[in-house]
Protein backbone atom coordinates (compact mmCIF):
# COMPACT_ATOMS: atom_id res chain seq x y z
CA UNK A 1 0.00 0.00 0.00
CA UNK A 2 1.13 3.99 0.24
CA UNK A 3 1.55 6.60 2.14
CA UNK A 4 0.27 9.76 0.83
CA UNK A 5 1.09 13.19 1.70
CA UNK A 6 -0.23 16.32 1.03
CA UNK A 7 1.90 19.42 1.21
CA UNK A 8 0.52 23.03 1.21
CA UNK A 9 -2.51 21.70 -0.95
CA UNK A 10 -5.39 24.65 -1.86
CA UNK A 11 -8.44 24.75 -4.21
CA UNK A 12 -9.69 27.90 -6.07
CA UNK A 13 -12.79 27.56 -8.39
CA UNK A 14 -13.20 30.54 -10.91
CA UNK A 15 -14.33 33.62 -9.03
CA UNK A 16 -11.54 33.42 -6.46
CA UNK A 17 -13.65 31.24 -4.30
CA UNK A 18 -11.24 29.20 -2.10
CA UNK A 19 -12.55 25.46 -1.41
CA UNK A 20 -9.21 24.86 0.60
CA UNK A 21 -6.50 26.31 2.14
CA UNK A 22 -2.81 25.25 3.13
CA UNK A 23 -4.02 21.76 3.22
CA UNK A 24 -1.03 19.69 5.26
CA UNK A 25 -1.46 16.11 5.88
CA UNK A 26 0.34 12.98 5.97
CA UNK A 27 -1.49 9.67 5.41
CA UNK A 28 0.65 6.71 6.61
CA UNK A 29 1.19 3.51 4.95
CA UNK A 30 -2.16 0.81 6.13
CA UNK A 31 -3.48 3.90 7.85
CA UNK A 32 -7.32 4.59 8.14
CA UNK A 33 -7.88 8.41 7.97
CA UNK A 34 -11.49 10.04 8.29
CA UNK A 35 -11.92 13.66 6.94
CA UNK A 36 -15.01 15.27 8.94
CA UNK A 37 -16.81 18.74 8.91
CA UNK A 38 -19.96 19.82 8.22
CA UNK A 39 -21.23 20.38 4.52
CA UNK A 40 -19.20 22.53 2.90
CA UNK A 41 -15.78 22.30 4.81
CA UNK A 42 -13.93 21.82 1.42
CA UNK A 43 -13.44 17.58 2.85
CA UNK A 44 -15.16 15.88 -0.08
CA UNK A 45 -12.39 18.74 -2.81
CA UNK A 46 -9.57 17.12 -0.77
CA UNK A 47 -10.52 13.44 -1.38
CA UNK A 48 -11.31 14.75 -5.16
CA UNK A 49 -8.26 16.41 -5.51
CA UNK A 50 -5.87 12.98 -3.64
CA UNK A 51 -8.18 11.03 -6.86
CA UNK A 52 -7.09 13.07 -9.53
CA UNK A 53 -10.75 14.81 -10.18
CA UNK A 54 -10.22 17.71 -9.75
CA UNK A 55 -7.17 20.08 -10.13
CA UNK A 56 -4.51 21.31 -7.52
CA UNK A 57 -4.44 24.88 -7.71
CA UNK A 58 -1.55 25.08 -4.59
CA UNK A 59 0.59 22.82 -3.35
CA UNK A 60 2.27 19.42 -3.57
CA UNK A 61 0.69 15.79 -3.11
CA UNK A 62 2.38 12.36 -3.36
CA UNK A 63 1.93 9.08 -3.35
CA UNK A 64 4.02 6.69 -2.32
CA UNK A 65 6.55 9.08 -2.47
CA UNK A 66 5.36 10.21 -6.27
CA UNK A 67 4.40 13.76 -6.90
CA UNK A 68 1.21 13.23 -8.48
CA UNK A 69 0.16 16.40 -9.49
CA UNK A 70 0.01 16.05 -13.20
CA UNK A 71 -0.67 12.62 -13.31
CA UNK A 72 -4.32 11.49 -14.64
CA UNK A 73 -6.60 9.45 -12.06
CA UNK A 74 -6.36 6.25 -13.93
CA UNK A 75 -2.28 6.01 -13.08
CA UNK A 76 -2.43 7.36 -9.65
CA UNK A 77 -3.30 3.33 -8.30
CA UNK A 78 -6.40 4.27 -6.32
CA UNK A 79 -9.75 3.31 -5.81
CA UNK A 80 -12.61 5.45 -5.22
CA UNK A 81 -16.47 4.36 -3.64
CA UNK A 82 -18.76 6.84 -3.95
CA UNK A 83 -21.91 7.88 -1.79
CA UNK A 84 -23.91 7.17 -4.93
CA UNK A 85 -22.77 3.49 -5.25
CA UNK A 86 -22.37 4.33 -9.14
CA UNK A 87 -23.23 1.15 -10.44
CA UNK A 88 -24.29 0.07 -14.46
CA UNK A 89 -27.87 -0.77 -13.82
CA UNK A 90 -27.78 -2.94 -17.31
CA UNK A 91 -24.63 -5.12 -16.01
CA UNK A 92 -24.20 -7.90 -13.54
CA UNK A 93 -23.02 -7.82 -10.20
CA UNK A 94 -20.08 -9.79 -11.41
CA UNK A 95 -19.52 -7.90 -14.88
CA UNK A 96 -19.95 -4.19 -12.41
CA UNK A 97 -17.09 -5.48 -10.36
CA UNK A 98 -15.34 -7.15 -13.68
CA UNK A 99 -15.42 -4.23 -15.85
CA UNK A 100 -12.37 -2.28 -14.88
CA UNK A 101 -10.38 -5.08 -14.95
CA UNK A 102 -11.07 -5.91 -18.19
CA UNK A 103 -10.78 -1.92 -19.80
CA UNK A 104 -7.08 -2.58 -18.32
CA UNK A 105 -7.12 -5.69 -20.24
CA UNK A 106 -6.09 -8.49 -17.73
CA UNK A 107 -6.48 -11.93 -18.04
CA UNK A 108 -9.99 -13.43 -18.24
CA UNK A 109 -8.62 -15.76 -15.30
CA UNK A 110 -6.99 -13.65 -12.93
CA UNK A 111 -10.19 -11.25 -13.62
CA UNK A 112 -12.39 -13.94 -12.14
CA UNK A 113 -9.77 -15.11 -9.26
CA UNK A 114 -10.32 -11.11 -8.26
CA UNK A 115 -13.46 -10.77 -8.70
CA UNK A 116 -14.94 -13.97 -6.74
CA UNK A 117 -11.79 -13.38 -3.81
CA UNK A 118 -13.16 -9.61 -3.21
CA UNK A 119 -17.25 -11.19 -3.53
CA UNK A 120 -15.83 -14.00 -1.25
CA UNK A 121 -14.81 -11.32 1.47
CA UNK A 122 -17.88 -9.48 1.48
CA UNK A 123 -19.94 -12.21 1.50
CA UNK A 124 -22.15 -10.97 -2.10
CA UNK A 125 -20.76 -14.54 -3.87
CA UNK A 126 -24.73 -15.27 -4.02
CA UNK A 127 -25.33 -12.12 -5.60
CA UNK A 128 -22.71 -12.05 -8.85
CA UNK A 129 -25.55 -13.03 -11.22
CA UNK A 130 -27.98 -10.64 -10.10
CA UNK A 131 -28.42 -6.44 -11.62
CA UNK A 132 -27.83 -3.85 -9.20
CA UNK A 133 -32.02 -3.21 -9.05
CA UNK A 134 -32.60 -6.49 -7.76
CA UNK A 135 -30.22 -5.97 -4.97
CA UNK A 136 -31.06 -3.43 -1.65
CA UNK A 137 -28.60 -0.55 -0.86
CA UNK A 138 -26.92 -2.10 1.46
CA UNK A 139 -25.28 -4.60 -1.36
CA UNK A 140 -25.13 -2.28 -3.48
CA UNK A 141 -22.53 -0.70 -1.50
CA UNK A 142 -21.04 -3.70 -0.92
CA UNK A 143 -20.69 -4.25 -4.85
CA UNK A 144 -19.29 -0.69 -4.86
CA UNK A 145 -16.46 -1.79 -2.52
CA UNK A 146 -15.84 -4.46 -4.30
CA UNK A 147 -15.05 -2.91 -7.53
CA UNK A 148 -12.69 -1.05 -5.47
CA UNK A 149 -10.93 -4.18 -4.17
CA UNK A 150 -10.27 -5.79 -7.21
CA UNK A 151 -8.25 -3.28 -8.82
CA UNK A 152 -5.81 -4.06 -5.66
CA UNK A 153 -5.18 -0.15 -5.28
CA UNK A 154 -2.43 1.49 -3.13
CA UNK A 155 -4.98 4.03 -1.74
CA UNK A 156 -8.78 3.46 -0.89
CA UNK A 157 -10.81 6.86 -1.49
CA UNK A 158 -14.78 6.66 0.36
CA UNK A 159 -16.66 9.33 -0.13
CA UNK A 160 -19.73 9.53 2.43
CA UNK A 161 -20.65 5.62 1.35
CA UNK A 162 -22.99 4.89 3.83
CA UNK A 163 -24.77 8.21 3.60
CA UNK A 164 -27.90 6.81 1.61
CA UNK A 165 -28.15 4.01 4.28
CA UNK A 166 -30.71 3.66 7.07
CA UNK A 167 -29.29 4.06 10.33
CA UNK A 168 -29.12 0.11 11.29
CA UNK A 169 -27.50 -1.02 8.28
CA UNK A 170 -25.23 2.07 8.39
CA UNK A 171 -23.99 1.04 12.07
CA UNK A 172 -23.65 -2.79 9.73
CA UNK A 173 -22.05 -1.19 7.29
CA UNK A 174 -19.79 0.12 9.94
CA UNK A 175 -18.58 -2.47 11.32
CA UNK A 176 -17.58 -4.23 7.98
CA UNK A 177 -15.33 -1.36 6.97
CA UNK A 178 -13.13 -1.93 9.68
CA UNK A 179 -13.17 -5.30 9.69
CA UNK A 180 -12.28 -4.95 6.04
CA UNK A 181 -9.71 -2.29 6.41
CA UNK A 182 -7.60 -4.90 9.18
CA UNK A 183 -8.50 -7.66 6.55
CA UNK A 184 -6.58 -5.65 3.73
CA UNK A 185 -4.22 -3.82 5.85
CA UNK A 186 -4.76 -1.16 3.10
CA UNK A 187 -3.95 2.80 3.46
CA UNK A 188 -7.95 4.29 3.34
CA UNK A 189 -9.40 7.69 3.67
CA UNK A 190 -12.34 8.09 4.39
CA UNK A 191 -15.10 11.55 4.12
CA UNK A 192 -17.81 12.15 6.35
CA UNK A 193 -19.89 14.70 7.86
CA UNK A 194 -20.49 12.00 10.71
CA UNK A 195 -18.84 12.33 13.96
CA UNK A 196 -19.75 9.25 15.36
CA UNK A 197 -18.54 7.44 12.17
CA UNK A 198 -15.37 9.62 11.88
CA UNK A 199 -14.73 7.99 15.87
CA UNK A 200 -15.78 4.73 15.91
CA UNK A 201 -13.39 3.97 12.29
CA UNK A 202 -10.66 6.36 12.04
CA UNK A 203 -6.86 5.84 13.28
CA UNK A 204 -6.84 9.58 12.67
CA UNK A 205 -9.32 12.44 12.38
CA UNK A 206 -8.80 15.31 10.32
CA UNK A 207 -11.36 17.87 11.70
CA UNK A 208 -12.15 20.50 8.77
CA UNK A 209 -13.75 24.03 8.71
CA UNK A 210 -14.25 26.69 5.94
CA UNK A 211 -11.90 25.04 3.85
CA UNK A 212 -9.32 24.74 6.62
CA UNK A 213 -7.82 22.00 8.64
CA UNK A 214 -8.79 22.87 12.57
CA UNK A 215 -7.01 19.99 13.81
CA UNK A 216 -5.47 16.34 13.11
CA UNK A 217 -5.31 13.64 15.92
CA UNK A 218 -6.58 10.26 17.12
CA UNK A 219 -10.77 10.24 17.87
CA UNK A 220 -9.73 10.19 21.90
CA UNK A 221 -6.62 12.39 21.71
CA UNK A 222 -9.46 14.61 20.02
CA UNK A 223 -12.50 14.16 22.36
CA UNK A 224 -10.21 14.79 25.10
CA UNK A 225 -7.38 17.33 23.63
CA UNK A 226 -10.22 19.69 21.01
CA UNK A 227 -7.63 22.87 20.17
CA UNK A 228 -10.50 25.26 20.19
CA UNK A 229 -14.38 25.56 20.41
CA UNK A 230 -15.35 24.40 16.74
CA UNK A 231 -13.45 21.17 17.75
CA UNK A 232 -14.97 20.57 20.88
CA UNK A 233 -18.10 20.83 19.88
CA UNK A 234 -17.82 19.00 16.52
CA UNK A 235 -16.53 15.72 18.49
CA UNK A 236 -18.60 14.03 21.09
CA UNK A 237 -22.55 13.57 21.02
CA UNK A 238 -24.40 15.00 22.35
CA UNK A 239 -21.97 17.74 21.55
CA UNK A 240 -20.24 20.12 24.20
CA UNK A 241 -22.09 22.39 26.06
CA UNK A 242 -20.47 26.05 26.32
CA UNK A 243 -21.22 28.60 28.89
CA UNK A 244 -20.47 32.28 28.86
CA UNK A 245 -19.11 32.87 32.11
CA UNK A 246 -16.80 35.95 33.88
CA UNK A 247 -13.77 35.51 35.63
CA UNK A 248 -13.23 37.02 38.83
CA UNK A 249 -11.13 36.92 42.18
CA UNK A 250 -12.42 37.47 44.86
CA UNK A 251 -10.34 36.97 48.72
CA UNK A 252 -7.29 35.72 46.56
CA UNK A 253 -9.45 32.68 44.94
CA UNK A 254 -10.65 32.22 41.00
CA UNK A 255 -14.44 32.07 40.62
CA UNK A 256 -16.04 31.53 37.20
CA UNK A 257 -19.35 33.83 37.44
CA UNK A 258 -22.42 33.04 34.87
CA UNK A 259 -24.32 35.34 36.60
CA UNK A 260 -26.82 32.52 38.21
CA UNK A 261 -24.15 30.69 39.66
CA UNK A 262 -20.15 30.68 40.56
CA UNK A 263 -17.93 27.86 40.10
CA UNK A 264 -14.31 27.16 41.53
CA UNK A 265 -11.86 25.91 38.61
CA UNK A 266 -9.78 23.24 39.07
CA UNK A 267 -6.35 23.63 40.69
CA UNK A 268 -5.37 22.82 36.82
CA UNK A 269 -6.94 25.56 35.65
CA UNK A 270 -6.19 28.25 38.34
CA UNK A 271 -2.67 29.62 36.13
CA UNK A 272 -4.40 29.54 33.01
CA UNK A 273 -7.12 31.37 33.89
CA UNK A 274 -5.51 33.95 35.62
CA UNK A 275 -4.73 36.46 32.67
CA UNK A 276 -8.61 36.37 31.98
CA UNK A 277 -9.56 38.00 35.19
CA UNK A 278 -12.33 40.29 34.77
CA UNK A 279 -12.78 39.09 31.11
CA UNK A 280 -15.82 36.84 29.90
CA UNK A 281 -14.37 32.87 28.49
CA UNK A 282 -16.23 30.10 27.56
CA UNK A 283 -16.36 27.53 30.09
CA UNK A 284 -16.78 23.94 28.01
CA UNK A 285 -17.92 21.07 30.24
CA UNK A 286 -19.27 17.42 28.03
CA UNK A 287 -22.56 16.14 28.90
CA UNK A 288 -21.39 13.06 31.00
CA UNK A 289 -19.35 15.15 33.09
CA UNK A 290 -22.10 16.87 34.65
CA UNK A 291 -23.91 14.76 37.19
CA UNK A 292 -26.86 15.47 39.36
CA UNK A 293 -25.12 16.50 42.65
CA UNK A 294 -25.00 13.91 45.56
CA UNK A 295 -25.47 15.70 49.69
CA UNK A 296 -21.83 16.99 50.59
CA UNK A 297 -21.32 18.30 46.82
CA UNK A 298 -20.45 22.40 47.48
CA UNK A 299 -18.73 23.36 43.71
CA UNK A 300 -22.99 23.11 42.43
CA UNK A 301 -25.36 24.93 40.90
CA UNK A 302 -29.01 24.39 40.35
CA UNK A 303 -31.54 24.79 37.01
CA UNK A 304 -35.00 23.86 35.81
CA UNK A 305 -35.31 20.92 33.77
CA UNK A 306 -36.63 21.92 30.19
CA UNK A 307 -36.62 19.06 28.52
CA UNK A 308 -36.08 15.14 29.59
CA UNK A 309 -34.94 12.66 26.86
CA UNK A 310 -35.05 8.92 28.42
CA UNK A 311 -33.34 6.78 26.17
CA UNK A 312 -33.12 3.63 28.24
CA UNK A 313 -29.58 3.42 29.36
CA UNK A 314 -29.26 7.24 30.19
CA UNK A 315 -31.48 10.12 30.36
CA UNK A 316 -30.44 13.38 28.35
CA UNK A 317 -31.47 16.30 30.24
CA UNK A 318 -31.73 19.76 29.23
CA UNK A 319 -31.70 22.66 31.48
CA UNK A 320 -31.78 26.14 31.83
CA UNK A 321 -29.77 28.83 33.62
CA UNK A 322 -32.06 32.16 32.91
CA UNK A 323 -29.81 33.18 29.64
CA UNK A 324 -28.07 29.76 28.72
CA UNK A 325 -28.88 26.13 28.05
CA UNK A 326 -26.74 22.79 28.79
CA UNK A 327 -27.64 19.02 28.65
CA UNK A 328 -26.38 16.39 31.37
CA UNK A 329 -26.25 12.92 30.68
CA UNK A 330 -27.82 10.86 33.53
CA UNK A 331 -28.46 7.55 35.34
CA UNK A 332 -32.18 6.70 34.77
CA UNK A 333 -32.73 5.96 38.22
CA UNK A 334 -34.68 9.34 39.05
CA UNK A 335 -38.10 10.10 36.75
CA UNK A 336 -37.12 13.88 36.01
CA UNK A 337 -40.45 16.61 34.79
CA UNK A 338 -40.18 19.57 32.73
CA UNK A 339 -39.60 22.16 35.73
CA UNK A 340 -38.11 20.46 38.09
CA UNK A 341 -35.14 22.36 39.65
CA UNK A 342 -31.82 20.04 39.70
CA UNK A 343 -28.80 20.76 40.97
CA UNK A 344 -25.76 19.65 38.84
CA UNK A 345 -22.24 18.89 40.05
CA UNK A 346 -19.48 19.54 36.92
CA UNK A 347 -16.68 17.68 36.95
CA UNK A 348 -14.28 21.09 36.69
CA UNK A 349 -10.99 18.63 36.16
CA UNK A 350 -12.69 17.94 32.76
CA UNK A 351 -13.92 21.08 31.98
CA UNK A 352 -12.04 23.45 28.71
CA UNK A 353 -12.70 27.03 28.72
CA UNK A 354 -12.25 28.87 25.71
CA UNK A 355 -10.96 32.35 24.59
CA UNK A 356 -14.39 34.58 24.02
CA UNK A 357 -12.23 36.39 21.25
CA UNK A 358 -10.23 33.74 19.04
CA UNK A 359 -12.50 30.53 20.28
CA UNK A 360 -8.66 28.72 20.96
CA UNK A 361 -8.72 26.23 24.09
CA UNK A 362 -6.68 27.72 26.69
CA UNK A 363 -4.90 24.81 27.50
CA UNK A 364 -1.96 24.19 25.34
CA UNK A 365 -2.94 22.04 23.15
CA UNK A 366 -1.20 20.69 19.96
CA UNK A 367 -2.82 20.91 16.19
CA UNK A 368 -1.55 18.00 15.06
CA UNK A 369 -1.09 15.12 17.61
CA UNK A 370 1.59 14.27 15.89
CA UNK A 371 3.99 16.82 16.49
CA UNK A 372 6.13 17.11 18.87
Amino acid sequence: MAKVELKGIGKVYEGNVRAVNNANITINDKEFVVFVGPSGCGKTTTLRMIAGLEDITEGELYIDGKLVNDIPPKDRDIAMVFQNYALYPHMTVYDNMAFGLKIRKLPKNEIDERVKEAARILDIEKFLDRKPKQLSGGQRQRVAVGRAIVRKPKVFLFDEPLSNLDAKLRVQMRAELIELHNRLQATMIYVTHDQIEAMTMGDKIVVMKDGQIQQIGSPLYLYGNPINKFVAGFIGSPPMNFLSVKVLEENGKLVIDEGSFRLFPSPNHVALLKPYVGKEVYFGIRPEDLYVSQDGDTNKFSCKVTLVEPLGAEIHLQASTPTQTFTARVPPHHIYKLGETVSFTPLMDKAIFFDKETEKSILPVKWNEQEG
